[in-house]
This record gives structure tokens, C-alpha cells and sequence, in this order.
């Protein structure tokens, strides 16, 4: 499974809250161990909530912009999920966490869109070969009425 977040963002991003957040009780150390397990947490959540929406292989395919913005909304989950490993949850922690998810679940459904790094072969948007999964296709036959061809009856 891929991982949004990793250690070194979460402490890039908290770095003084991660180590008061995640000491071992007995060693006062941050516990990287459950620290990893609260981020292949969160990832699985995130997967689990935009799953309404985008496969499994879209999601591998995501670009930059995408990842950055997931990266965020994993780092939010997994830091509440290690709040609650070591009963140390704030109410910071939890807005993030409740925001985090209610801005996955709007994606869900449709409210925002994660773009892709992989482009179709033609370049435009819209053709056949790069449309989602959700996406509407309509087909229609040839106009037999047209302007040109009236004005000639």
C-alpha cells in the first residue's frame, strides 16, 4: 500500500509536537514504530474514503499537486491517530483531523477532483482514452439538419 506521509514529514511539519506527541512512556523517545503504524493508518483511511470515487490505480497515478495535498490530509490523520495511541489528543489534533476527513469526504464526492500524472495520448482533455471512472460519456449520431445541408433543399 502506498504510504501519503512519511516520518520526516510529519516532522518537518510538527516538530516539536511530534516528539512531545509520540514519546514512549518508559523511555521518554519518540516511538517511531507507532508513529509509522499511524501513518500506514491514516493512508489506509484516505484510500478507503476516496475509493467512492477513484480507483485503486488512479490513485497510484496522482501528480505532484495531488500528493502534496494528500501528504497534508495524512499527516493530520495519522497525528490524531498517534495522539490517541498515547492519550495525548489536543483539540488542535482533533479540528485538524475533523477537517481533514470532511475535505477527503467532499473530494468523494465530487466537490474537488486529484489529477493525474499520467496524460492521455491525444493531450485534450475529454477524449475517449482519458476519461475517469466517473465521468459521463455521451455519444450521439451524426446532425442530419444542418445549416450547409438545408439551405441547399
Amino acid at each position: 500500500m502506498q504510504l501519503y506521509a512519511s516520518i520526516a514529514d510529519i516532522d518537518a511539519r510538527y516538530p516539536d509536537q511530534l516528539t512531545l506527541i509520540a514519546a514512549n512512556e518508559q523511555t521518554g523517545l519518540r516511538d517511531d514504530a507507532r508513529i509509522t503504524s499511524g501513518l500506514t493508518d491514516a493512508s489506509a483511511e484516505i484510500q478507503a474514503i476516496l475509493a467512492a470515487r477513484y480507483s485503486a490505480a488512479e490513485l497510484a497515478q496522482l501528480d505532484e499537486t495531488s500528493l502534496a495535498v494528500l501528504r497534508l490530509y495524512c499527516i493530520d490523520i495519522a497525528f490524531f491517530r498517534i495522539a490517541l495511541d498515547f492519550s495525548r489528543c489536543t483539540e488542535a489534533i482533533k479540528e485538524r483531523h475533523a477537517a481533514a476527513i470532511k475535505r477527503l469526504e467532499a473530494i468523494a464526492a465530487g466537490k474537488g477532483a486529484l489529477t493525474s500524472a499520467i496524460s492521455n495520448n491525444s493531450g485534450t482533455p475529454g477524449e475517449a482514452d482519458g476519461i475517469g471512472a466517473n465521468e459521463v460519456i455521451l455519444t450521439a449520431p451524426v446532425r442530419i439538419f444542418t445549416r450547409e445541408r438545408l439551405g441547399r433543399i
